[in-house]
């Protein structure tokens, strides 16, 4: 059961990811891949939230490994910064690393902090 929900979760969630890179890009004429950096962020908002809010295995299964798992994407992040570095954007390609682990790391925070002053 366990794996159903995963796989639920992030049939919802990959497809999301992708439409939401697409989206945003279209929107944006600079080499900075903003789409990967927002579903990187808001999922870590999300898995955050979860964290700190006392779901049980499905939920957890369902909306953190699977939707969340499927939403962000390290390995396009990790590409993108590749194509940024070796497209001869180093600064940028360094601006994209650190500006997503710190806004992740704080979107995570956020959603935990949240989910813990709301269940008190």
């Amino acid at each position: 059961m366990t794996a159903l929900l995963i796989a639920l979760g992030a049939a919802v969630g990959a497809p999301l990811r992708y439409l939401t890179d697409r989206a945003v890009q279209s929107r944006h004429g600079s080499a900075f891949p903003w789409g990967t950096l927002l579903v990187n962020v808001a999922g870590s908002l999300l898995l955050g939230f979860l964290v700190g809010w006392p779901a049980g295995p499905a939920v957890s299964a369902l909306l953190g490994t699977g939707f969340c798992g499927a939403l962000t994407t390290y390995s396009t992040f990790s590409y993108e910064t590749l194509r940024l570095t070796t497209d001869g954007y180093r600064l940028v390609a360094l601006a994209n690393v650190l500006g997503s682990v710190a806004a992740g790391v704080a979107a995570a925070s956020a959603g935990y902090a949240v989910a813990r002053a709301l269940t008190g």
